[in-house]
């Protein structure tokens, strides 16, 4: 029992402080570009940081518990965009109310995740290739429906302009989005923290068949946390339609990497087992500082997507060490 106690202490030292390292690299990139970016010290960039985290903020929410069962969703970036476009589609063309659209958009991502638990738990595809299918799948369809036609949401000036007051910006230029990125990093922390869902999530990631000898109907919980990847998935849809009004067919892939990106350097483990949803956020907006910074020094996005390759690496070797210094807790 005391060999088991000092592995448990050792995985949560270690997962404390690569949130500790994680939220010190946050502070330390935003004085680097507060002291050598053009203008970056200002609520316009602090606002602006918050604006470019509330989708990929959802999209990493969910894939928090995905990785921490040990899996993966490389379709998230797809289904997004998909649920968005089919979304549009009942707005623009079918000429639904905008509050059905909106629910139209959760059941397309929710599904999607659905299925994607059903082809991993109950036909026993591997994560990495049953979402890889399900990205081509979601990215096809959404142009199929739309008829790769550009999907529009309301502005501020439509009939329905409450939709982006409520989901983006108030009319005071308020970023309401954080509200509700609050709101639900809350209900992901109770999920995973104070429910059956997030004990056996974490249950799977440990040992899956430790989880399944125990009496842990690991299938089923599978597919609850690829479902509940999903409906996050619908909430990243639509705080992205109201950011950017404009929802293009073919687009959402490398979305997820972003996500993924957040989650490892929020110190989730890719083996599976360990991850907090605090310490995602946390890498998500490192994300949004590295892209404002380098956007306030003159750089352009392409050296985001460089330095976040660098970042992402760092995060993932002091995993493996993480995860070794606990083996060796293990044996001893």
């Amino acid at each position: 029992m005391s060999k088991e106690n000092n592995k448990l202490s050792v995985s949560k030292n270690s997962t404390g402080f690569q949130k500790i390292l994680a939220l010190s690299t946050l502070f330390i990139l935003y004085i680097f570009f507060a002291i050598f970016g053009n203008n970056f010290f200002s609520v316009a960039t602090l606002i602006n940081i918050l604006d470019s985290s509330y989708y990929i903020g959802f999209l990493a929410l969910g894939m928090t518990f995905v990785i921490i069962t040990g899996g993966i969703n490389l379709a998230s970036g797809t289904i997004m965009m998909c649920s968005a476009l089919i979304g549009g589609v009942a707005y623009n063309v079918w000429h639904w109310p905008i509050g059905p659209s909106l629910v139209l958009i959760f059941f397309v991502s929710t599904f999607f995740g659905f299925m994607n638990g059903v082809m991993i738990a109950k036909l026993k595809l591997p994560p990495f290739i049953a979402t890889l299918g399900t990205m081509s799948i979601t990215m096809g369809l959404g142009a199929i429906i739309s008829k790769v036609m550009t999907m529009r949401y309301p502005t501020v000036t439509d009939p329905d302009g409450w939709f982006k007051f409520a989901f983006y910006k108030t009319s005071g230029g308020f970023p309401i989005g954080a509200v509700w990125l609050a709101v639900f990093l809350a209900i992901a922390f109770i999920i995973l923290n104070k429910t059956i869902i997030g004990r056996y999530t974490f249950a799977i990631g440990s040992n899956e068949e430790a989880a399944r000898l125990s009496g842990v109907k690991v299938d089923r919980w599978k597919i609850v946390v690829y479902t509940l990847d999903g409906f996050f998935g619908g909430l990243a849809a639509i705080m992205y339609a109201a950011a950017y009004t404009s929802i293009i067919p073919s687009t959402g892939n490398g979305l997820e990497l972003y996500a993924i990106s957040g989650v490892v350097i929020g110190g989730t483990s890719m083996a599976g087992g360990v991850g907090t949803v605090s310490g995602t956020l946390i890498g998500v907006f490192i994300m949004s500082v590295l892209k404002q910074g380098l956007m306030a020094m003159n750089l352009q996005g392409q050296w985001q997507t460089f330095f976040t390759g660098f970042v992402v690496i760092g995060a993932v070797l002091l995993d493996i060490y993480r995860n070794k210094k606990a083996s060796q807790v293990k044996k001893d």
